[in-house]
């Protein structure tokens, strides 16, 4: 039996969610806010989507542009959101702090995951910033969750990031490295061979799901030939 490619789609409200499950997408990543790269949205609108869509949602924890948690105060602000959202129902979570260096923020990472509960998570798009992106899978190695790294292999898209996502699949199930590749950032179909030939099999769209561009809502059909063109690799 082959085994089903992961397809997250990038929601904004629950037209997008819906929209996004008929299509076929397997997940969603819920944000506000794309003109900031995607912020954490309300917890009513992540309630509103639970309640629209039987698919897997994971909510993005990130309240300002960027890739720094900011000061402790911006910190404990996460942490309410994050238990805020929890309370809506959210179960999954999207979240990664780098501090001035680009080193990753553990000790930011580590007070958000207090109130997660051991929920899975995904390490986003921080990693493609990271002065060292091995020092920073060993780091949070172990950490209670974690099961997704979303990432381009690099911070200009997967076009310069290809042969580092290649590198990384092959040293699957080594310590630091158990975790999903989840492939988004200027992903393109044409992309899709190359990692599932790797044996990657995650993959995110945000604008690629929306042929109006971000000012439109996600298109079914859109998601339905992502779906399609992986279920067919």
């Amino acid at each position: 039996m082959s085994k089903r490619a992961v397809l997250e789609v990038i929601a904004l409200d629950v037209e997008d969610a819906v929209a996004a499950r008929a299509g076929g997408a397997d997940r969603l990543e819920l944000v506000t806010d794309m003109a900031a790269d995607g912020l954490t949205p309300p917890a009513r609108t992540v309630a509103r989507i639970r309640g629209a869509v039987d698919i897997p949602l994971r909510v993005m924890l990130r309240t300002a542009d960027g890739f720094a948690a900011g000061d402790a105060a911006d910190v404990e602000r996460l942490v309410r959101v994050a238990a805020e959202l929890r309370q809506a129902g959210a179960e999954e979570f999207v979240l990664g702090f780098l501090d001035a260096e680009g080193d990753v923020d553990l000790g930011a990472v580590e007070r958000v995951l207090g109130v997660l509960d051991g929920c899975r998570w995904t390490f986003h798009r921080a990693i493609d910033r990271a002065a060292d992106r091995h020092a920073l899978r060993k780091r949070l190695a172990g950490l209670p969750g974690l099961d997704t790294y979303l990432t381009a292999g690099s911070a200009t898209g997967v076009d310069d990031g290809l042969p580092t996502l290649l590198a990384e699949a092959e040293r699957h199930g080594e310590p630091g490295y158990e975790q999903r590749l989840l492939v988004g950032g200027g992903l393109r179909l044409e992309h899709v061979p190359a990692l599932m030939a790797a044996g990657i099999d995650g993959f995110h769209i945000g604008g690629a799901a929306r042929p109006g561009g971000w000012g439109g809502p996600v298109s079914a059909d859109a998601v339905g030939k992502w779906r399609a063109a992986l279920d067919a690799a």
